[in-house]
This record gives C-alpha cells, structure tokens and sequence, in this order.
C-alpha cells in the first residue's frame, strides 16, 4: 500500500496529464498503480488538491489543477482559430449602454469569460463572470460596434 503524499502526487501527475471526467476513472486508473482508496478518500485528496471540475471544448467536464482552471487548463485552452469551446457554450448577446451582457450555457461563463480577458485587452477593460453569464466592460472610448467586432474574434457572433 503507497502513501497518501505519493498517492496525492500520482493524482496530480494524472490529472494533470490525462482526460479525466469521472472520480471513478481517477478511482481506476489509481487503482491501476498500485493505490488501494475509496471514492470518500479520492473525493477529500481532490477537495484538499484543490481540484476543480470544469467545462472542455468538446462539451463535457474535466478535472484540472488550481493552477490550471485559472487559465482554462491545457485542454480547454482555445487557439487563436478554434472557438469550439467557446461557440459550444454560448447562446446570446445583448448589450445596455457602453456594457455587453453575454449568456452562456451553465458553467461556461468563467471559462468564456477568461478567454474574452486574455484575447481582447486593448478593447476590454475586463469581464464578470456568474455560472451563465458574463457581463463585459469595453475600455473608455470603445463603442459598440468596436467592441462586438473584438467579442466576434472569441464569440460566434454576427
């Protein structure tokens, strides 16, 4: 039987390098190497790693590091030519006064939100995000066509 800071290390070392969307597939492929643990102990070892959940590009959920859902995690992160996560997860756009409100599908807002901030800095002051929408600041002095055409490069918008 391994122990808990070499199991804690092989959860990160997975998570990190594989797609995984179930606690029981993480369950599994421990299992695979050699840990012997409940799915209580996986489920305290993913809350004390601070391991979140959170939406992938093809339209599903994935486990990712802290560090990593704060930048989207390797793969969920959208090239400059692929919006799939981020067409995926949108449904509309309306806007009040200089603001934009984008709405998504649940628990695709921070992800859309944070690739809007990182793609769109000189236009966009900066983004709000809840579970399904996303309210977006334009810089003093972008005006609304400025800002839907800086939105269009991240949102299937017309």
């Amino acid at each position: 039987m391994k122990d808990k800071a070499n199991r804690l290390k092989s959860i990160r070392k997975i998570v990190h390098e594989q797609k995984i969307s179930s606690q029981e597939e993480l369950l599994q492929t421990l299992e695979e190497e050699g840990f012997s643990l409940t799915q209580a102990t996986l489920s305290r070892d993913l809350k004390q790693l601070k391991i979140a959940k959170m939406p992938d590009y093809e339209g599903g959920y994935i486990y990712v590091l802290p560090e990593e859902s704060s930048s989207l995690g390797k793969t969920i992160r959208m090239k400059a030519q692929d919006t799939h996560f981020a067409s995926s997860g949108f449904l509309a756009i309306d806007f009040c006064g200089p603001f934009a409100v984008v709405k998504t599908k649940p628990a695709y807002a921070g992800g859309i939100a944070a690739e809007i901030d990182r793609r769109s800095s000189k236009n966009i002051l900066g983004t709000i995000a809840g579970d399904d929408t996303i309210l977006v600041i334009p810089r003093e002095g972008v005006d609304k066509r400025k800002l839907v055409r800086t939105l269009s490069e991240v949102l299937p918008i017309n």
